[in-house]
């Protein structure tokens, strides 16, 4: 487990209830029917391409998430953009949920955990779920107040569609 990270609630989207301080993610997309979509939504959430099908730059340490992997996620371009190191955290792999999750490291803009999972339901329905914790972690994320939780969330409805798309 990294020692580096920038809060201490370190797994709480996994134990919940997540920590007071720090605005709260929990948003839930339906993905599909079946084994198969589970399958392919799984594997598209731990091996990054879910991520990267949004258009972000991804390099991470292993190509599969486990824990202890660090991970830089890019937004924007090489010049106006910005990259935020992270590290997994937790990871889940099962018959009925995979996912992981990851939580800052120094350097990135927010302070907190965010965790990603697919869930394959009783009645066969495949779910996807984003649960994050954060703060801001330096002055242009204060600066930004309001606006950068509306981000997140639009962030998290995204990962969602990609996702369904690359399951379906």
């Amino acid at each position: 487990m990294p020692t580096d990270l920038t809060y201490p609630e370190t797994g709480a989207t996994l134990e919940r209830p997540l920590p007071a301080g720090y605005h709260h993610l929990h948003h839930t997309a339906p993905i599909g029917h079946g084994r198969e979509v589970f399958q392919r939504a799984g594997t598209a959430v731990v091996t990054w391409r879910m991520h990267r099908r949004t258009g972000v730059r991804v390099v991470a340490d292993t190509p599969r998430a486990e824990p202890g992997t660090r991970v830089s996620v890019g937004f924007g371009t090489a010049r106006l953009g910005i990259t935020v190191p992270c590290a997994v955290i937790w990871t889940v792999d099962d018959t009925s949920r995979t996912g992981f999750a990851y939580g800052t490291l120094p350097g990135h803009p927010e302070t907190g955990e965010e965790s990603f999972v697919v869930d394959l339901r009783p009645d066969g329905s495949v779910w996807f779920t984003v649960t994050a914790f954060s703060r801001p972690g330096c002055w242009y994320t204060r600066l930004a107040g309001p606006v950068v939780p509306l981000l997140q969330r639009a962030y998290a409805r995204h990962l969602g569609r990609t996702l369904r798309r690359i399951a379906t």
